[in-house]
């Protein structure tokens, strides 16, 4: 991992035996963290007063079904946007993107929740689009759709018009409201 950033050789020498991947494109660094590492490299991110990563401003997730080159190692990529409030962002330590890759059965990683309160709802959106589920997580419901709902419709083989969830049901009108 040849990158320059200020996190990549901190994490190479804190964790010499996990194998981090990353690349860096246009100013941007993206590190590629085993998802059984997730947490405690985070946690190392935060915590290391020179880094001071306290700040967690996204977390998404792509789906790379039938994706050409998709990633070997998982069908969906979690990605994690981290930042340094009190390095003042762009002026100090520069934001970083850690991308954790998991594939089903076992689509599952531990929750941010302890380390950065406001992951909760960014956590639940991943949960309810996706349906990675995250492990540790205080309240992991759906937070965009309706608790019957059954799918994850921002997976790539979700049908673009749904399988028919709205015709089932009623039209609400103002008056029923």
């Amino acid at each position: 991992m040849a990158i320059n950033h200020p996190a990549a050789a901190k994490l190479k020498e804190k964790f010499p035996n996990v194998k981090f991947t990353g690349t860096e494109f246009k100013g941007d660094v993206q590190i590629v963290v085993p998802k059984e590492h997730l947490l405690e490299v985070i946690k190392y991110l935060k915590d290391d007063a020179s880094l001071n990563y306290n700040m967690v401003s996204d977390i998404s997730c792509v789906d790379y079904l039938n994706y050409p080159g998709a990633p070997a190692n998982g069908r969906f990529g979690l990605v994690y946007v981290l930042n340094s409030i009190a390095m003042g962002g762009g002026d100090g330590t520069p934001r970083l993107i850690l991308r954790v890759f998991v594939d089903e059965p076992g689509l599952e990683v531990d929750s941010l929740v302890p380390l950065y309160a406001g992951a909760e709802w960014l956590e639940r959106e991943v949960y309810d689009m996706f349906g990675v589920k995250f492990r540790g997580h205080p309240d992991l419901r759906r937070i965009l759709t309706w608790d019957g709902f059954k799918a994850h419709p921002l997976r790539k083989d979700y049908p673009v018009t749904g399988r028919g969830e709205r015709e089932e049901y009623p039209i609400l009108s103002r008056d029923s409201a």
